[in-house]
């Protein structure tokens, strides 16, 4: 056994990736969700499930078979990065605060971080404790949204003048704001006793999204990215930590999640859903940010389009101008 084994099991630190201990039935302890509300665990974390992600053949290193941790050791990843293993291990124990942007750099570069990894990581490693945006839905927003979805003659999609659905949500990802043509293709958010108005919790602990989402794996990875995210901005967030501990108590899925450190904030691109009558449709979406005040995230509105032409641009029509669908289980439909 070396040193560095000796460290990596001892110094307090669970470096498992956790699915909940379970004890008389239920869960006694929740492993995997780091720092929620601290922000130097959090780093912590969020900087051993990264390690655990990168195997050393692919940073040049021996792996060997038999390796007591997952990805790298702590000495190889103070290495890459040209930190000592004393001041890393620190890091990772939440005992050392605030690192230079020139240790962060090399860390992110050891790790191979994306822009916004490095962004969080970043995020985590400063003082700064942002209390949480109270964006509100303007009656503009509202407008702008109802616009987008206006029923237009059935052969709008020949014209290039599809209807768009659309929805706003908040960093604790609550749906707040929609259309008419949005809440067609979410379901049920005009009526609050229907379904609950929160992406994360009926991606996680309703059986009905996997049957909407064919890609269900991709939305799940992007709702804990955005969670993960904005439990790093506003650690003083007490109905976000209700939620994540929420999710990771009930949902093993969530929990697996987190614990890979997954930072996916979803921009732009395609996306399936399947809709009772217009079957699976493959949508274009852009995700627009609305400021609540200068510096905060306030709301990000969710857009869907169809390619002008396509049967996608047709079957939104046709939903734009058709009455509010009724069959069962419709009203748990989602699109984020």
């Amino acid at each position: 056994m070396d040193g560095v084994d000796r460290i990596e099991r001892t110094d307090g630190v669970d470096n498992r990736i956790g699915n909940g201990v379970e004890n008389g039935g239920g869960i006694d302890r929740i492993d995997g969700i780091d720092g929620v509300g601290d922000t130097r665990r959090a780093l912590g974390g969020f900087l051993r499930a990264r390690r655990g992600r990168v195997t050393p053949e692919h940073v040049g290193l021996a792996g060997g078979r038999r390796r007591r941790v997952r990805g790298l050791r702590r000495e190889e990843l103070a290495q890459l990065a040209g930190i000592s293993v004393d001041y890393y291990v620190r890091l990772e124990q939440g005992r050392a605060t605030q690192p230079s942007p020139e240790v962060l750099d090399a860390l992110a570069a050891a790790l191979g971080l994306d822009t916004a990894e490095r962004s969080h990581l970043a995020t985590l490693a400063g003082a700064r404790r942002d209390p949480a945006p109270t964006a509100r839905v303007s009656p503009l927003l509202q407008r702008v949204l109802d616009a987008m979805a206006l029923p237009r003659a059935l052969d709008s999609a020949r014209t290039g003048e599809t209807p768009m659905p659309a929805f706003a949500t908040d960093h604790r990802l609550d749906v707040v704001a929609w259309n008419s043509l949005g809440a067609e293709l979410i379901g049920g958010l005009a009526d609050p006793a229907r379904r609950d108005r929160n992406n994360a919790r009926y991606l996680f602990l309703d059986p009905a999204s996997r049957v909407v989402h064919p890609e269900w794996e991709d939305r799940a990875s992007e709702a804990v990215g955005q969670l993960r995210v904005a439990a790093g901005r506003y650690p003083d967030d007490a109905e976000l930590a209700a939620l994540i501990t929420e999710l990771s108590t009930h949902s093993a899925e969530f929990r697996r999640i987190w614990a890979t450190g997954e930072i996916v904030m979803c921009a732009a691109g395609r996306k399936r859903l399947r809709h009772p009558v217009a079957g699976l449709l493959t949508l274009d979406f852009e995700t627009l940010h609305v400021p609540a005040a200068p510096g905060e995230t306030g709301l990000v509105v969710h857009v869907f389009s169809a390619e002008e032409g396509s049967q996608e641009a047709v079957a939104l029509a046709r939903l734009a101008t058709a009455p509010p669908t009724t069959e069962p289980g419709h009203d748990r439909a989602q699109l984020g």
